[in-house]
């Protein structure tokens, strides 16, 4: 079995080996260092290699001999060359013959090498998860009808576990588009309750006079229209589940109704005196912040700790970007059955554009991102040109939903989310324009070039997307 090495340092002077072995160390990377272009290949021929970082002048084999060698044989592994020359002309040969980057002697300061080291792992992970993807078409990690092996998600699936045997209210919290309600059925599927009924209600969309009527049924008479006896959805859910999605959109007059049930299990139809009971665990959802009505005054304190007995928040898209190349492939699956198509990849360009935007709209707002892509690509393929505009458009701009979305947010964190969306769209149309240099991208910018590189990765963008061919 092939060993995983995440940094390989190929250099003949000792205090360069022993000074990335020390750096690497303290980003916790596999680290191995060699002095010969020979005892790199043999080395890279009998393991898994992310990245190598590798000088030009080595002896026995050239460092350019290297790269071609790692080029032909791992064309997945990023390299980055040491020159001590720094001449545009030996740079240019390098990109060409597919390095990721390229450092100059001395290489200071040293946390700017560390982050091109960096960048280049993460693009070889990318692309690796993505051939994995590709080799086998079929979604991973899927949990109970969820996606995703990032950390957060992993922590939501043991939490769902946790909980299965208990009947407690559960309330979850997150951005619209995150997937509030496939998380209630997961809740609901692996439960006690899992083959009685789940039912669900979106409190915004339907009237206050209507949502009573809804929740708690009515008799003949008791309004106009009211023609006949209805069940409401207690008494339809009973033994089960319902999901009360965007909760903290009720008001407080049928606040006070709802907090009764869920305090004593009763309640009475719209136009009836006669006391109900049933046995029904509330899942609660809101994309708002509770705590913040609360404070408001327009939503009951004494409800949100009888729904919130469980509390679950889920992360933004943007937070767990390894889980974007999962997604997407899902969707290219479940699109290419709806859409009888024959796509059965996205390009690795595609995907860097995929995995630096700042989905505002979140899982949501990436399926329709897939599904308009996968309308307009021809051929087996989703390439950039194939994206939505707007993802790497060259002006700046909010859509409407976006613009409606940030309206949900107070100030500050609607501020944060455009100027993460700024940022995003800001460093790759520069990028773009500047071939990935970063040195003319400062000087275009008037940003010092140590700083650009702080926010580049502080934004998580891969420059190698933007390297000359």
């Amino acid at each position: 079995m092939l060993k995983s090495i995440s940094l390989l340092i190929v250099d003949d002077e000792e205090s360069i080996l022993k000074l990335f072995e020390r750096l690497a160390r303290k980003e916790r990377l596999s680290c191995v260092g060699v002095k010969s272009g020979y005892e790199a290949i043999d080395l890279i021929g009998k393991n898994e290699v992310e990245c190598v970082l590798l000088d030009i002048n080595l002896p026995s084999y050239s460092g350019f001999q290297v790269l071609e060698y790692i080029k032909s044989s791992k064309p997945l592994t990023e390299v980055v060359l040491i020159t001590g020359d720094g001449t545009v002309e030996s740079a240019v040969k390098a990109l060409k013959m597919g390095a990721y980057d390229y450092l100059t002697k001395p290489l200071e300061p040293l946390d700017r090498a560390m982050v091109t080291v960096n960048n280049a792992i993460e693009k070889y992970r990318l692309a690796k998860k993505v051939q994995e993807l590709e080799k086998n078409q079929e979604p991973l990690d899927v949990f109970q009808g969820l996606l995703g092996s990032s950390s957060s998600m992993q922590e939501l699936y043991s939490l769902i576990n946790s909980i299965r045997d208990s009947s407690s209210s559960v309330l979850i919290e997150g951005e619209s588009g995150t997937g509030k309600e496939m998380v209630a059925k997961a809740i609901h599927r692996t439960s006690q309750r899992a083959h009685k009924p789940f039912l669900v209600v979106n409190c915004a969309a339907i009237p206050e006079g209507l949502l009573e009527s809804e929740l708690f049924g009515h008799t003949k008479g008791a309004f106009t229209g009211a023609v006949y006896d209805k069940r409401g959805l207690f008494e339809e859910a009973n033994d089960g589940t319902l999901f009360l999605d965007e909760i903290g959109e009720i008001s407080l007059n049928f606040q006070v109704k709802l907090l009764r049930i869920l305090q004593e299990g009763e309640f009475r139809r719209v136009g009836d005196s006669t006391l109900r009971h049933t046995d029904v665990r509330i899942i609660a959802a809101t994309n708002k912040n509770l705590k913040q009505l609360i404070h408001a005054k327009t939503f009951r304190e004494d409800l949100y700790y009888r729904l919130h007995v469980i509390g679950i928040h889920l992360s933004p898209l943007r937070d767990r970007r390894q889980d974007i190349p999962l997604l997407t492939y899902h969707f290219l699956a479940k699109y290419n059955q709806k859409l009888e198509k024959n796509v059965r990849e996205i390009s690795l360009e595609a995907m860097q554009v995929l995995q630096s935007y700042a989905w505002i709209g979140n899982v949501r707002e990436l399926e329709n991102v897939m599904e308009r892509s996968m309308v307009f690509a021809r051929g087996e393929t989703i390439q950039i040109k194939d994206l939505p505009a707007y993802l790497y458009s060259k002006t700046f701009h909010f859509n409407e939903q976006e613009e409606n979305h940030f309206s949900e947010y107070c100030y500050k964190d609607a501020k944060n989310r455009a100027l993460t969306a700024f940022h995003q769209s800001y460093l790759h149309h520069l990028l773009k324009e500047t071939k990935g240099n970063i040195s003319l991208a400062s000087n275009h910018a008037k940003i010092d070039r140590s700083n650009l590189k702080k926010i580049i990765k502080k934004y998580d963008i891969n420059t190698s997307e933007f390297k000359k061919e």
